[in-house]
């Protein structure tokens, strides 16, 4: 081999080694993971040619490269990983990429690795004799229009690789171009992410680099007319006025004849629509076109097969870092928890950062703090103006606002009466008194102009800034009168949604009276049990914040419903602080409208949350507050629950004999009220207590009483119970056979019931039968599992579950 042949090999041996290097920094993905990372992001790598390329077998093209680095930094940034700059930045992958090909190149043999050189020179129009690149005749003009790139930019990997793969199509598809969409909400940094970009790649573009405004959502002045474009980029490419034809078509035409067989960069900012954008796209292969705009602009996606690269706003981390270079950071890191404010009130948006370090800059002397301060509150968006339109929030937002149709236009001020984080069509059709079916679309023109995201399919999320401009613009535009019906048509559709919902969940829960629903509200339908958990798991977030709005607004017979609708959720799923703080404004609300009822409710819900959390003083407190409000209403079902209640608390304090007699008092009351589900449950607890009491015989006669009841009435919540107190009998009476069937018949209800507190006690007993009977194996699992669930619920009871598997361990050693 000759001696050129040598320095191309150990160039190839390189940048292979970078490759790899890159792969190990990025958390060592699988091959196969890599593939499939590329492939969903639509630059698909072909496993066949991976390893030859990653051990230097063979030369690398630039799709595979651009792809291969976008897949691991996606990886990395899914693994929350940093790397190393000099590794993100696709530009220098790009420039190591020539150097390895014209090193290739520069071997006088004809062997394989300068022949495949060659060829991807010749494909990418990068110099040398086959490079088929067209010198420019001397009177021909190199546009560079670029405007400065926004100093201080930060991440956008994400965005930066998916527009470096649009790069790597160029030279695939004659007579077409590449085209990237960029949009984002306003004040994301489509613009700044555009020509940042820009300037990074300016030199694969030698012919020049074109630009132009389309204001296609901007104050500034009229929206310039395509073929007024189109004559600013033929005199900035050295055509004549003499020569530029009058028309549309004819100027279109010149300008695709002019780019024909050139390498020009195109970036439309600002686009309003796909027709802006249509006329001014070249029909070169060697072209690249950018378009930004606050629409997804479906149709150039659909005909024109344009890239689309949505922009999200900045992650917590990237929104410090843009903080930090425009304040410096040793300003930043003097009021690091102000920063942190600072940074949470712009929620991402780069405009709104950038608003904020402008004032900061402007007066060195103004704490950070006092800026957060100004950030916080009802007019949060007075903290974010600069000056002018272009660097105030609420003018920037406007622009997109004042795009939509009347009928959007109005659904999207309604949303700033919702307090998200999401919202459903069934949601916003009852909010604005519509049928879901416009709800939908009206919701796609919302995502489409970029105010409204599709976070998961039928999910939509409403900015945080966006959503304090939408309740500036409900409170300014709409009649109070107005507003009252649509936050109460919207609490009707939650609340008779939730209550269907917990009806199909926990179908012996004391049923509620609710008022009627208004008229033009929705309420979901829920096929079964299956459909009404789901429904609770995505909407809880929002019930939570529905029931601080509705006791806000003066909604309080909703705000302690809604909580009392969503409690045993809550309590089943181990949210027992979130528990906690709905039923203390429950029962404020109670107490404001004076709902006895409602308040003896939200008293015995917060007792089991604070019974859950160990604190047994504020479980006496509530417990006897609702048992009170339970005697003046003489309801004996309602004192029958609370007695109950108070026998697990005496349990739980040691006091076994006073738990006993709280459990036959119930009994008796549920006796009275000819209630057969609350009697069951009072067996089973008097059964239970005789069992800690070591009473074997009274204990299962009571719990075998239960249980013929509660499978009389179809209980099956509460033949988990049972099941386990039969199990816990059977295994102190050492028949550990018949307790493991027992338990494994509690287990089945429970985790029928997403009972994941019980489901970990039963758990527990299960591997001490298991432990018992002589499987230390079987014991074992249960265990740990009892001990995964408990530590997700960050339960004390964790701990003796532990103590268990110690044990066990010391004992096998």
């Amino acid at each position: 081999m000759s001696e050129a042949g040598r320095e191309a090999q150990a160039a190839l041996v390189s940048f292979a080694g970078e490759l790899k290097r890159l792969r190990q920094l990025c958390g060592a993905p699988s091959l196969n993971t890599l593939v499939a990372v590329s492939t969903a992001l639509r630059v698909p790598l072909a496993r066949s040619t991976l390893s030859d390329k990653l051990n230097a077998k063979s030369l690398p093209e630039w799709p595979f490269v651009a792809a291969f680095v976008q897949a691991c930094l996606t990886h990395a940034e899914r693994a929350g990983i940093r790397l190393p700059a000099e590794l993100t930045e696709l530009s220098r992958w790009d420039a190591a990429h020539w150097r390895l090909l014209r090193i290739a190149d520069a071997g006088r043999s004809e062997d394989r690795l300068r022949v495949a050189a060659h060829t991807q020179l010749a494909r990418r129009g990068g110099g040398g004799e086959a490079s088929g690149h067209r010198v420019a005749p001397s009177d021909q003009v190199t546009p560079r229009h670029l405007p400065a790139a926004v100093p201080g930019f930060v991440g956008r990997g994400a965005a930066l690789a998916g527009l470096a793969a649009v790069l790597a199509h160029r030279h695939t598809s004659p007579g077409s171009v590449p085209v990237a969409v960029v949009s984002g909400t306003a004040g994301v940094g489509k613009t700044a992410l555009a020509v940042h970009w820009a300037h990074r790649v300016a030199d694969r573009f030698p012919d020049g680099q074109l630009y132009v405004n389309l204001r296609g959502f901007d104050a500034g002045g009229p929206v310039p007319e395509p073929a007024e474009v189109l004559r600013e980029f033929l005199e900035a490419l050295g055509v004549s006025a003499s020569r530029i034809p009058a028309g549309l078509a004819g100027r279109s035409g010149l300008f695709r004849s002019l780019l024909a067989d050139r390498q020009v960069l195109v970036v439309l900012d600002n686009a309003g629509t796909a027709e802006q954008v249509r006329p001014l796209l070249p029909n070169s292969p060697g072209c690249l076109v950018v378009v930004t705009s606050r629409s997804h602009l479906p149709g150039l996606v659909t005909i024109e097969a344009a890239q689309p690269v949505v922009l999200e706003p900045l992650s917590g981390v990237e929104a410090y870092d843009l903080l930090c270079g425009r304040l410096g950071p040793d300003r930043v890191e003097r009021e690091r928890d102000a920063a942190g404010r600072i940074v949470a009130a712009a929620a991402g948006l780069p405009l709104a950062l950038a608003i904020v370090a402008g004032r900061a800059a402007a007066r060195p002397g103004l704490s950070l703090g006092r800026l957060a301060d100004e950030l916080a509150g009802p007019g949060r968006l007075d903290g974010f103006t600069g000056g002018d339109a272009s660097v105030d929030l609420r003018a920037v937002f406007s622009w997109s606002y004042r795009g939509l149709d009347r009928a959007s236009a109005r659904a999207f001020r309604l949303l700033g009466l919702h307090p998200g984080p999401e919202v459903s069509a069934p949601a916003l059709a009852s909010l604005a008194g519509m049928p879901v079916a416009g709800a939908e679309r009206t919701l796609a023109a919302l995502v489409g102009a970029n105010l409204v995201a599709e976070q998961r399919p039928g999910r939509f999320v409403l900015h945080d800034l966006l959503r304090a401009y939408a309740a500036e613009q409900v409170a300014g535009r709409d009649p109070d009168q107005g507003r009252r019906a649509a936050l109460g048509r919207l609490l009707d559709h939650y609340l008779h949604t939730a209550y269907a919902a917990a009806a199909l969940l926990y179908d012996q829960r004391d049923p509620l009276d609710l008022a009627a629903v208004r008229a033009g509200v929705v309420v979901t339908g829920l096929a079964d049990r299956a459909e009404a958990w789901r429904w609770l798991v995505r909407e809880h977030r929002v019930l939570l914040a529905l029931v601080a709005l509705a006791a806000r607004a003066g909604f309080d017979t909703h705000a302690w419903q809604l909580a009392w609708t969503v409690n045993t959720y809550l309590d089943r799923i181990g949210a027992w602080q979130e528990q906690l703080v709905v039923q203390e404004v429950a029962l404020a609300a109670a107490a404001r409208v004076g709902d006895r009822d409602g308040q003896a409710r939200a008293h015995r819900n917060r007792a089991v949350a604070c019974l859950r959390r160990e604190d047994h003083e504020q479980t006496s407190f509530h417990l006897h507050q609702s048992l009170g409000l339970y005697a003046e209403l003489d309801d004996a079902v309602g004192a029958a629950r609370v007695h109950l209640n108070l026998g697990i608390l005496a349990e739980r304090q040691g006091r076994l004999r006073e738990a006993l007699d709280q459990a036959r008092r119930a009994l008796e009351l549920f006796a009275v009220a000819g209630n057969t589900n609350g009697r069951a449950n009072a067996l089973n607890n008097i059964g239970w207590y005789h069992s800690q009491l070591g009473d074997f015989p009274q204990a299962l006669e009571h719990c075998q009483q239960a249980l013929a009841l509660q499978q009389q009435v179809g209980n099956r919540y509460w033949q988990a119970h049972t099941w386990d107190s039969l199990g816990y009998v059977h295994f102190r009476l050492g028949r550990q056979a018949e307790a493991i069937r027992c338990y494994e018949n509690a287990l089945a209800r429970w985790r029928e019931a997403a009972e994941r507190y019980y489901e970990a006690t039963t758990l527990t007993h299960l591997g001490d039968s298991h432990a018992a009977a002589g499987a230390p194996e079987s014991a074992r699992v249960a265990w740990c599992r009892a001990g995964e669930i408990l530590d997700q619920l960050g339960h004390a009871d964790a701990e003796q579950v532990r103590v268990r598997l110690r044990s066990a361990a010391v004992r096998s050693a």
